[in-house]
Parts: structure tokens; C-alpha cells; sequence
């Protein structure tokens, strides 16, 4: 049996009848029919009212999202394309940031979106940001420092103060920690220190930080002499061995330039002291050092030119340190 046409009717007599749906009452099927339409007119309202913000809130919080995440591409990317020793670490900076980046924006997008939703549909969001509050605030007091730990972890990475496999030596809160760092994360640099001590440091506690593998070095060869020696003859000497071992692998490898004859550095109670320098690769400068320490000793022997001891009990600040 078709029922449009009845249907039709229904709504007419709804419309337009004085008496509504009165006299339609011992109508079973109209009862049923007057169920129905209150219930699509009550539902078309509260869409019409309420249901066309909320979805407009959704689609307006996942676009945001999707340009957020965009935003954050494109900077990974830039972060990937910027110097770095090693792509590998260069990778591993980009992740920890752009992730850290991106799990904030989510969460702050989304918990905008969602109390703008409770407040469409009429439910008082005034407690649930008054706790937010209170726990913001103990989460303040009781945790400030993990949150200072990750902002400075955020910025060593964002600014690339420095890197997995550098040697720095920072000044922390707790004293003077050096070493190479092994890993770096928002909160925490672990560092191994030449001894093999493993120093796990907060970023927040770091105060000065000296990295001592970017760029370059600079490596420091004190000689000492004894009082009455030619200082002019032993620069010749030195210049000599200087030119044969600027090729000489690997110093060749390692060395930027030099090395030198700088001079007489300082003049102690036994010795003359003259320093002699070279610009070197920055994680080659130690064993420079030990090289050139090696060759200047055993020319010096050649040459018959004695490196002079210093007198039995004598530490005084003016016996300055050398070959």
C-alpha cells in the first residue's frame, strides 16, 4: 500500500490545521507518524543550531593539524639539509625535533578543538579549566625542572650548540664535566669522559658549554731549553723537522696549518720556554700534540741539544710545563 500520499496529508493537516494533530489522536499510524516528524524537525534544529558549528570546529581543527604537520616537514627538511658531521646525527637532530614539534602542536590544536566543543553543546567547561589550572600549576612546582631540563635540550638541538660524537667541556651547577657526548635528548646529555667515567648531565644544569670539535684546533707544544742555548739556532732546527713532517702522513692528514715556531712563551727559574703551534683538525689535537712532542724530542737528541730537569723539589708556579 503506498503511504506517500497519506503522508502528505499528515503534514498538511500539521501545517495548516487549526486543530494539529487533534483530531488525528485514535489514528495509531498517525501517532506514529507525529513521532517521526518531531523527532527529524528536533534533530534538524539542533543540526541547523548546533550540529554545523561543531562539524565546522573538526574540519577547521584536522586542517589546522595537516598544515601544522606541513610547517613541520618542511622545517625537518631544512634541519636535514643544514651542516653536520655526519648525516646520521644530522638525521637523528632533525627527528628529535620535528617530533617534539609536532606532538605539541597535536596536543594543543586538539585540546582547543575539544573545549570548543563541550562549550557547543552547552556543558560548562569552567571546572574542567579550573583543574587544568591547579594541576598545571603542582605540575610547575613539582616538575619546573624537567620543564627547563626539555627546554634547553630544545634549543642545544634547534641552535646545534652541538652533537653526538663532539668533546665539550661545560660548566654545569654541579661543577666542571668533560668528555665526548655519546647521546643527547630533550632532557639529558650523557657524556664519556677520558677515563671511561660515563657523566649523564640535565640540560638545564649546563651553564657554559665549550665545544672543542667544531671548526678547528689549535695544538700547544711547550719546549723547554737551557739558559745560554741559541734560541735562533734551535728555531732553524725546529723550522727543519716542521718542513719534514708537514707531509708526513698522517700529521698531514691532521694538520690545517703549521706547525710554527711562536717564540719564547716564558722564562722559569731553569729553562727557557718556547711554544710552538699548529692548527689542526678539532678531534686531532691530542694526538698532534703527542706526535710533534715525539719528533721535536728525538731531533733535540740528534742535535745534542739536552731538554733541562728541573731542580729536585722545585713546583713553583714559574717552572713552567714542557717537552
Amino acid at each position: 500500500m503506498n503511504r506517500r500520499p497519506r503522508v502528505a496529508a499528515f503534514l498538511a493537516r500539521y501545517l495548516f490545521s487549526p486543530s494539529g494533530f487533534d483530531g488525528a489522536a485514535g489514528d495509531p499510524l498517525n501517532g506514529v507518524m507525529f513521532a517521526a516528524v518531531k523527532q527529524h524537525l528536533t534533530f534538524a534544529e539542533w543540526f541547523r543550531d548546533k550540529g554545523i558549528l561543531l562539524l565546522a570546529i573538526v574540519v577547521v581543527a584536522v586542517v589546522i593539524t595537516i598544515l601544522a604537520r606541513l610547517l613541520v616537514t618542511r622545517f625537518r627538511r631544512k634541519l636535514e639539509g643544514s651542516p653536520s658531521i655526519t648525516q646520521e646525527i644530522n638525521l637523528q637532530r632533525a627527528a628529535t625535533l620535528t617530533n617534539a614539534l609536532s606532538a605539541t602542536a597535536i596536543v594543543v590544536i586538539w585540546s582547543v578543538a575539544f573545549l570548543m566543543v563541550l562549550g557547543q553543546l552547552d556543558l560548562s567547561i569552567a571546572p574542567l579549566l579550573a583543574s587544568a589550572g591547579v594541576a598545571g600549576l603542582a605540575l610547575g612546582f613539582g616538575a619546573q625542572s624537567l620543564v627547563r631540563d626539555a627546554l634547553a635540550g630544545f634549543f642545544i638541538l634547534l641552535e646545534n650548540q652541538f652533537g653526538v660524537g663532539d668533546v665539550v667541556e661545560t660548566q654545569t651547577t654541579g661543577g666542571q664535566v668533560a668528555g665526548k657526548v655519546e647521546s643527547l635528548t630533550l632532557r639529558i646529555t650523557t657524556l664519556r669522559a677520558f677515563d671511561g667515567t660515563l657523566h649523564i648531565v640535565p640540560n638545564g644544569n649546563m651553564q657554559v658549554i665549550s665545544n672543542k670539535s667544531r671548526g678547528w684546533a689549535r695544538a700547544i707544544v711547550d719546549v723547554r731549553l737551557p739558559y745560554g742555548e741559541d734560541v735562533d739556532k734551535v728555531r732553524g732546527i725546529l723550522e727543519e723537522l716542521f718542513d719534514e713532517v708537514r707531509d708526513r702522513a698522517p700529521l698531514k692528514d691532521w694538520l690545517r696549518d703549521g706547525p710554527s715556531v711562536l717564540g719564547i712563551e716564558a722564562l722559569s727559574d731553569y729553562a727557557l720556554v718556547v711554544r710552538v703551534i699548529a692548527d689542526t683538525r678539532p678531534s686531532k689535537r691530542f694526538d698532534a700534540e703527542r706526535m710533534l712532542r715525539e719528533a721535536i724530542q728525538g731531533r733535540l737528541a740528534e742535535r745534542g741539544i739536552r731538554v733541562p730537569l728541573p731542580p729536585a723539589g722545585s713546583t713553583r708556579p714559574g717552572d713552567a710545563p714542557g717537552l
